[in-house]
């Protein structure tokens, strides 16, 4: 009686825990028979939760409560709510107050973006196992990224009232407006933060890059007269897309997957990525001079898809970040009064601002009397789960060969690209590859 032969094995890779984002998690590859079956991003979102118990609360209390997401972005939360809400109300902001908006954001930008390039993400690129590591080879490096850092605490403590989770921001601006002095101590520095950036850029210039690119379908938004940050003009996208918050949130549609509790959002049935390299493809154009001059010298065309060279334009955003807000901060302002009024009765709004990582869309309902009855959140992490796990399909299928470690290596620095968020996408990535 013939007898069939046993394939080969399934074979299987397990990393516990990944290293350098912002929490945890898991993602499992599969090999039938030497080839690429599976690849799941194992993801789990408390952020949902928000959705349902800010339900019944008044509306103006939750750009605070949404900001508590995320200890690394809260301003991107408290900015998209708050443009939520005064959409819903009709409300259109002072220039005094938009440009304080902008400024506080600018920090923001600062601190997150400093934190991924110079602690999480440039290890990989010398063969570190954490910063730690890195500073032992090059102090000078760390530290100045632990100044670009900490010139974006300094803006969020003086605007917001504090680094982490600021306590200034309300819808319709801020409850009150910084003294001319305090800004005017934050001149000289930014002005020392700029000069870092632009060495920043000029040494991820130098780095070698794997050669890797993408056919993304980008999306971000588009500027309003300046390159994105708090607010822009409308959403761009593939194709010529080109809509309002309100309309992405119709064709943006968010899906639950067998693998994970945690929505993964499509735009016509298909994967699109936020972030950095969308954001430079539809506003590279806006870069103010510096940044756009930084971007030229480190041989950027128009639109860049090169997942690892995404440290680079981070980079260049620092440089738009410090220069923004060394404008901003100079011609400072204060807004008197810090905030405009909301008339919150029965409506539907959406905001939209690019954090860090990528846009961040927040739509709400409010009821006659002003309260909660609905709310969406969708966190940049959530629009780039599908796009990342196509990264990694193509990273694996020209891996099946490497060893488990390396192909782990090789599929954690890839997700590392992106900068996830587990603040706002929890458990995320532990890695599994089985091989049958």
């Amino acid at each position: 009686m013939a007898t069939s032969e046993p394939g080969p094995p399934r074979r299987e890779v397990t990393v516990p825990l990944l290293r350098r984002v912002e929490g945890e998690g898991g993602l499992r590859l599969g090999f039938s028979d030497g080839a690429l079956s599976e690849v799941a991003l194992e993801i789990f979102e408390p952020p949902r939760y928000f959705e349902a118990f800010l339900v019944g609360r008044g509306a103006l209390e939750a750009p605070d409560i949404t900001a508590r997401i995320c200890g690394i972005c809260p301003v991107a939360y408290q900015t998209s709510s708050s443009l939520a809400l005064e959409a819903i109300a009709g409300a259109t902001l002072t220039p005094e107050i938009a440009a304080l908006r902008r400024l506080l954001y600018c920090g923001e930008w600062l601190q997150s973006h400093a934190l991924h390039v110079f602690l999480l993400h440039a290890p990989d690129f010398f063969g570190c196992t954490d910063a730690v590591e890195l500073a032992q080879r090059d102090r000078g490096l760390v530290e100045r990224g632990l100044r670009l850092k900490r010139a974006g605490n300094q803006l969020l403590e003086t605007i917001g009232g504090r680094a982490i989770h600021p306590v200034n921001v309300r819808a319709g601006g801020f409850y009150r407006a910084p003294a001319s002095a305090a800004v005017a101590a934050l001149v000289p520095v930014l002005r020392d933060a700029l000069e870092d950036a632009r060495a920043a850029a000029e040494w991820a210039a130098t780095l070698h890059y794997p050669d890797l690119h993408r056919d993304y379908r980008l999306v971000a938004l588009r500027g309003a007269g300046a390159y994105p940050i708090e607010s822009g003009a409308y959403v761009a996208g593939p194709d010529g897309l080109a809509v309002s918050p309100a309309e992405f949130a119709e064709l943006a549609v968010e899906h639950h997957v067998a693998h994970s509790t945690a929505l993964q959002a499509r735009l016509g049935g298909e994967a699109y990525l936020t972030g950095p390299l969308a954001r430079f493809a539809h506003n590279r154009d806006l870069l103010p001079p510096l940044a756009a001059a930084a971007a030229d010298a480190a041989g950027l065309g128009a639109i860049c898809t090169n997942p690892y060279r995404s440290l680079l334009v981070r980079c260049v955003e620092l440089v738009a970040a410090c220069e923004e807000a060394l404008r901003l901060a100079e011609a400072y302002v204060p807004p008197d009064p810090p905030a405009v009024s909301l008339r919150l009765g029965q409506g539907r709004g959406f905001g939209a601002s690019e954090a860090p990582r990528g846009l961040l869309l927040i739509g709400y309902a409010t009821d006659a009397e002003g309260d909660l009855t609905w709310a969406r959140i969708t966190p940049p992490t959530s629009q780039n789960q599908l796009s990342i796990e196509g990264d990694l399909r193509v990273l694996a299928e020209g891996g099946a060969s490497l060893s488990d470690g390396e192909l782990a290596q090789r599929c954690e620095a890839a997700v590392r690209n992106h900068d996830p968020c587990i603040s706002c996408s929890a458990h995320f990535l532990d890695l599994e590859v089985t091989r049958r």
